[in-house]
C-alpha cells in the first residue's frame, strides 16, 4: 500500500526518517542521540515562577486573597487597638486564644502571613506594570496603521468629494485629525500619518485612544503607590490617647500618653515637645431632646521657641501641633475628690474622670485609694455620678440631664488589697476585686454613699472621710501622626482618574483614502473613509461624519455597512497593537 505523504510538510506529518505518524516507529539509527525532553534546570523553574506570579489569574488570586486575610482583623479584637479587649479574649478562651495568638489573629495587618501575601502582590502589581509600561511606550513611538485597501465593509463609513487636489485634501485632513478638543486645543486628538500611495493618490491614518492604555497603567501605579504609602505610614506613624481634665495640661512624651501606639520605624524620642492646656469645655444639648449640638474645648498651645497660642478644638476639627492632628474624641465628668484615711492622713486627692455611658452623661467611675498610714486597708470606691440627680423611685436614683445642675456621686466601698504593688497594669476605669471585698452594714446590705459638690461623708467602718470638692470636665483627645497621608490621597486620586480614563477614553482609528477623481470629472479628489473602534463604540460613525464635514466644508451622508457586513476583510484587518504582557 502507498501512503500519501504532502510534499514540503514531513516536519508535521512525518516522524523520523519520514515514517508516517501514528505508523509504528522505525528502530532507531546506531548512535542517534535519545531524543528526551530538556531540563528546565534552575533558571527555568525561576522564570517559569516568576512568569505565573505576573500573570493575571495570580494577581487576582492574591487581591482576593488579601481581601480574605483582613477578615480576622475585623472578627477579632486588635492589640495595637484594644490591647484590654485581647487580654480579657484570652482569659475566656483558654483553649483557642493562645493558638490564635502564635498565629497573628490579634495582630493580624503585621503578621507574617498577611505580609507575605502583601509583598507577593506588591511583586506581582510591579512585574505586571514594567513590562506593559515598556511596550506601551514603544507603541507611543509608533506610527498608525497603513491604510488598508479596501474600506467598504469597515462599521464606520463615509465618502464625499471636493474640488481641491488629493494632497491639499490630505494635509487638511490631517489638520483636523490633529486638532485638539475645544477645551484643550494644544493636546492632539490623533496621531496622524499622512502617505504618498503613488499615482496621485493619498491616504491618511489617524489614531486615538493609547490614553486608555495609559489610564490603565496609572491606575496600577497608583495602586503600587497606595501600597507603598500605606507600608510607610504603618512604619513610621504613631497614635495616641490622652484624658486631660480642665485646668491641667498635656505634654508630648510617650510618658503622657494613656495609650500609645507606634510603628516599627518610629523612635518615641522623635517625638516633637509641645505642652497642651484644657483652659474650658463647653458643650451644647437640645433642650428637647437632649441631643448633643456641639463640643468645644478651648486650648493653649505651647511649641518649642513659639509663644503660646489659644486654639479651640471640635468633633472633626482638629489643631495641628507638633506634627501631629489633635483630635477631640470625648468627653466627660472627674469628680474631683479627697479622701482621708481613718488617721486623718490624706490618702487620695484629685480629679478621677468617670466615663459617660448614656445620652444624659450618667457616668461610671473608680476610685483607689492607697494606704499611706500603718495598718490601713486599701479603699476601692465604685459607682456613678449622676449630673442632674434625682429620685425617681424611693432609693433609686438616676441623671435627668447632661448637664451639672444638681451633680451627685453615688458609690459603694470595697476594702482590701487593690493590686497596685504587683507590678501589673491595671484599667484604671475597673476595680480588681479578686483581692477585695465589699463592705457592709450591720444588716447585711451594701454601704451605698450619697455626695453632693462641697460635702463630706465618713466611710464606713472607720475607714476615713470622703470630700466631694467639685466638678471639672474632661476630654479625651487623640494624636495621630501619619505621614503618608497625603501620598495615600495623592494616589488614590491617580487611580480614580486612570480608572475613569481606561473605562471611558474611545479607542479608535480613522483613515482617509483621497483619489483624483477621473472619468467626467478630470479635476478635484474623491474621498473614501472608514473608522474601527475596539468594542462597541456608538459615536464612531458620528465621528467620522464630523470629520468629512470639516475636511470637505459641508455635511456628509455616512454608508454604514448592514449588520452582516460590519467587519472588515480578513486581509484588510488592521488588529489594534497588543498591551503587553497580562495584567490585573
Amino acid at each position: 500500500m502507498v501512503t500519501y505523504r504532502p510534499e514540503g510538510l514531513d516536519d508535521a506529518f512525518t516522524r523520523g526518517d519520514g515514517d508516517v505518524a501514528g505508523a509504528p516507529a522505525s528502530p532507531p539509527r546506531p548512535g542517534a542521540p535519545d531524543p528526551g525532553l530538556p531540563a528546565l534546570g534552575v533558571a527555568g523553574w525561576l522564570r517559569w515562577a516568576w512568569r505565573q506570579l505576573t500573570s493575571m489569574r495570580v494577581a487576582l488570586l492574591l487581591l482576593m486573597l488579601l481581601a480574605v486575610a483582613a477578615v480576622p482583623g475585623t472578627v477579632f479584637p486588635q492589640r495595637p487597638q484594644d490591647p484590654a479587649a485581647v487580654a480579657e479574649y484570652l482569659d475566656e478562651h483558654p483553649g483557642a486564644g493562645p493558638w490564635l495568638d502564635r498565629l497573628g489573629f490579634f495582630d493580624v495587618y503585621t503578621s507574617v502571613w498577611f505580609s507575605a501575601i502583601y509583598l507577593l502582590l506588591f511583586v506581582s502589581l510591579v512585574g505586571c506594570i514594567l513590562p506593559r509600561t515598556r511596550v506601551h511606550l514603544a507603541a507611543l513611538r509608533g506610527r498608525p496603521p497603513r491604510t488598508p485597501r479596501r474600506l467598504a465593509r469597515f462599521p464606520a463609513r463615509g465618502e464625499g468629494t471636493s474640488a481641491d487636489a488629493p494632497r491639499a485634501v490630505a494635509e487638511r485632513a490631517a489638520a483636523v485629525l490633529r486638532r485638539g478638543a475645544s477645551w484643550l486645543p494644544f493636546v492632539p486628538s490623533y496621531r496622524v500619518d499622512v502617505h504618498d500611495e503613488g499615482a496621485g493618490t493619498w491616504s491618511v491614518s489617524a489614531e486615538r485612544g493609547y490614553l486608555r492604555e495609559t489610564g490603565n497603567l496609572l491606575f496600577h501605579l497608583a495602586l503600587v503607590g497606595l501600597l507603598v504609602s500605606v507600608a510607610t505610614g504603618q512604619l513610621l506613624h504613631f497614635r495616641g490617647q490622652a484624658i486631660v481634665v480642665q485646668g491641667t495640661g498635656f505634654a508630648n512624651v510617650q510618658a503622657g500618653y494613656d495609650t500609645f501606639e507606634r510603628g516599627a520605624a518610629f523612635d518615641p524620642a522623635d517625638l516633637e515637645p509641645f505642652t497642651l492646656r484644657l483652659d474650658e469645655f463647653e458643650s451644647r444639648f437640645d433642650p428637647q431632646t437632649l441631643q448633643s449640638r456641639d463640643f468645644t474645648a478651648h486650648v493653649t498651645v505651647t511649641e518649642p521657641g513659639e509663644e503660646p497660642q489659644e486654639r479651640t478644638i471640635k468633633v472633626n476639627h482638629p489643631v495641628t501641633a507638633g506634627g501631629a492632628k489633635v483630635y477631640l474624641q470625648g468627653n466627660g465628668y472627674a469628680p474631683q475628690v479627697t479622701v482621708r484615711d481613718a488617721a486623718g492622713e490624706v490618702a487620695f486627692a484629685g480629679a478621677v474622670p468617670f466615663l459617660p455611658e448614656d445620652e444624659v452623661y450618667t457616668s461610671r467611675g473608680v476610685v483607689k485609694v492607697p494606704d499611706v498610714s500603718a495598718g490601713q486597708d486599701q479603699v476601692g470606691l465604685v459607682g456613678y455620678l449622676l449630673p442632674t440627680a434625682e429620685e425617681w423611685v424611693p432609693g433609686w436614683w438616676r441623671s435627668a440631664d447632661p448637664q451639672p445642675t444638681d451633680p451627685m456621686l453615688v458609690l459603694s466601698v470595697w476594702r482590701g488589697n487593690l493590686g497596685l504593688d504587683t507590678g501589673v497594669p491595671q484599667n484604671v476605669y475597673r476595680l480588681d476585686e479578686s483581692r477585695m471585698e465589699k463592705v457592709t452594714d450591720v444588716a447585711g446590705e451594701d454601704v451605698t454613699l450619697y455626695v453632693r459638690p462641697g460635702e463630706t461623708v465618713d466611710l464606713p467602718d472607720g475607714l476615713g472621710t470622703l470630700t466631694f470638692e467639685g466638678l471639672p470636665r474632661f476630654v479625651a483627645l487623640d494624636l495621630r501622626h501619619d505621614p503618608a497621608l497625603l501620598g495615600v490621597l495623592v494616589f488614590a486620586v491617580l487611580a480614580f482618574l486612570g480608572l475613569a480614563a481606561s473605562l471611558f477614553a474611545p479607542r479608535r482609528r480613522l483613515w482617509l483614502r483621497l483619489a483624483p477623481a477621473g472619468g467626467d470629472r478630470p479635476a478635484g479628489t474623491v474621498v473614501d473613509a472608514a473608522g474601527l473602534a475596539r468594542g462597541d463604540d456608538v459615536g464612531l460613525q458620528p465621528e467620522l461624519d464630523r470629520v468629512l464635514a470639516e475636511v470637505l466644508g459641508r455635511p456628509v451622508a455616512s454608508t454604514t455597512p448592514g449588520a452582516a457586513e460590519n467587519r472588515p476583510d480578513r486581509d484588510d484587518e488592521v488588529p489594534d497593537p497588543a498591551p503587553g504582557p497580562g495584567g490585573v
